[in-house]
């Protein structure tokens, strides 16, 4: 009997999202995809994509965030060109039209400004996304703590420890979803943390 080959999880996977991770579990992410990360911070939801091979690009406005993906692509996936790791905003990206197979945005769009913004980078998205590709976020949201939210203005809220956020519920996430020619790729879940945020998880499918 042959033993079995142990896999170092951190090593591979490095600090991914479990909500990203369980969807390359089920092969809606995979490693002949083109994959955007818009809004990558650091990497985290990365590592595993560019030790796969993956075509990856990623854009965020930090340009030390962008610095360090492109060192961590460099030492994984050297063949993938630098400038496939750019300094732009999600409301102004510099890609082709239909480029992606599938968009990681985790973290990113309750910092949008107000409505206005938020459509923007949607728009840009799905500008770059193909039709049939994914759109993955975690984003945060009113759900189940409705009451212990304060409106300020529009859809910004304050939230229990005191941060300004844009924050959406169901309705706004399915007119926004009707609007750009999407449908529900998984159902809308959310975790409440502690009665402090309410982070939902939106994975769109274009049409």
């Amino acid at each position: 009997m042959t033993p079995s080959k142990h896999i170092d999880i951190a090593e591979q996977f490095g600090s991914i999202d479990i909500y990203v991770f369980d969807q390359i579990a089920r092969g809606h992410i995979a490693s002949g995809m083109r994959v955007l990360d818009a809004g990558c911070g650091g990497g985290r939801n990365l590592v595993h994509l560019l030790r796969q091979g993956t075509d990856v690009s990623a854009i965020d406005t930090n340009s030390a965030h962008i610095a360090e993906v492109r060192e961590l692509a460099a030492r994984l996936s050297p063949d993938l060109p630098a400038d496939q790791f750019r300094v732009e905003a999600v409301t102004d990206l510099s890609f082709e039209g239909d480029s992606f197979d599938a968009i990681l945005c985790g973290a990113v769009l309750h910092f949008m400004a107000d409505e206005t913004e938020f459509r923007r980078a949607m728009d840009e998205m799905f500008r770059v996304l193909r039709p049939g590709g994914l759109f993955f976020s975690r984003l945060a949201s009113t759900i189940g703590i409705e009451h212990l939210v304060e409106r300020e203005t529009g859809r910004r809220f304050l939230l229990p420890a005191g941060q300004s956020w844009f924050l959406v519920d169901p309705e706004f996430l399915a007119s926004e979803a009707h609007r750009i020619g999407a449908e529900l790729a998984d159902p809308l879940k959310t975790t409440v943390v502690q009665d402090q945020r309410s982070m939902s998880t939106w994975v769109l499918r274009k049409r």
